[in-house]
């Protein structure tokens, strides 16, 4: 080997061994924004009416949801035709005209699964689901799965309903569902209407449901209905909400009602890496705004 041969052997070497190569592409990060309580009707319904401005309740919150690559929301109310006008009681519904306000904020997918979807009937239900699925809304809640993909990554939605109930549990057919969803996705997000209202704190039979979730296959649980923002924890490296409290609700009457907290969850390479915590406040009537700390 002559010198000039040498030479570029040890060249090479020295490039090897600095690894002069083309740097490694830095995974994409996939960002989801999960919500607190929606409910568009009621007094939210006749405000926004009142202001000519179906998209009244998004108006501040809007910019950040549709920065994410999905937003998952849980929907508390039918939407019908002819929706009375209402300011006080516990059947809810909205005008179809509010889903302007859904698609303006960029919301993906709708979970039905609470305990005031079905105000007014199946055929509520059922004409709620074809409002939402017309302008484009994907919905879950009704024992189905719905899967978006976004970049390589296979995201799934679940929802189910257990509110009210100190020690929830899932019938076998639930728990089908979910095992057989947790092999079609890559994550699979479930939303639970469960808990009590009122409390700061999950029920311990709440934690214990919380677990056979992750059990069976759940990658993120997020929890509805208590109205107020509760405690959250790991099980098993899956991050669980237990109540994101209400995000658009007319609840006006404590500050605890008007206080929410949405949650942008971060994943890469096909798993969850860490959350984001946004806070909302609702200082004017049942429009939340972010909270700067």
């Amino acid at each position: 080997m002559d010198l000039l041969q040498k030479f570029l052997v040890l060249v090479g070497s020295i490039f090897s061994f600095f690894n002069f190569s083309q740097p490694k592409e830095i995974p994409k990060s996939i960002n989801i924004i999960v919500t607190g309580d929606v409910m568009l009707g009621r007094t939210v319904m006749t405000t926004s009416f009142d202001k000519s401005d179906p998209i009244y309740p998004f108006k501040h919150v809007s910019d950040t949801l549709k920065s994410a690559d999905l937003v998952f929301i849980n929907l508390e109310n039918p939407v019908i035709e002819k929706c009375p006008r209402h300011l006080t009681g516990f059947i809810f519904c909205t005008d179809p005209s509010m889903i302007l306000g859904l698609k303006y904020a960029g919301v993906d997918v709708i979970t039905l699964a609470n305990n005031h979807s079905r105000n007014y009937g199946q055929k509520g239900f059922d004409e709620t689901i074809n409002h939402l699925e017309n302008q484009g809304l994907q919905v879950t809640g009704n024992n189905n799965l719905v899967v978006k993909m976004v970049e390589d990554t296979k995201f799934g939605f679940l929802g189910f309903e257990k509110s009210q109930q100190s020690n929830p549990i899932l019938t076998d057919k639930e728990k089908e569902l979910i095992k057989k969803s947790n092999e079609e996705v890559d994550i699979l997000i479930i939303a639970m209407h469960w808990g009590v209202e009122y409390r700061d704190k999950a029920l311990p039979g709440v934690k214990s449901l919380a677990k056979e979730l992750v059990a069976l296959g759940g990658d993120v649980i997020v929890g509805h209905h208590p109205h107020w923002v509760q405690d959250f924890e790991m099980i098993d490296g899956v991050p669980v909400y237990y109540s994101l409290g209400n995000f658009i609700f007319d609840q006006m009457w404590s500050e605890k009602t008007r206080e929410g907290l949405a949650i942008k969850l971060i994943f890469e390479n096909k798993k969850f890496m860490k959350d984001e915590k946004l806070p909302t406040y609702m200082k004017n009537h049942a429009q939340p705004q972010w909270v700067i700390k």
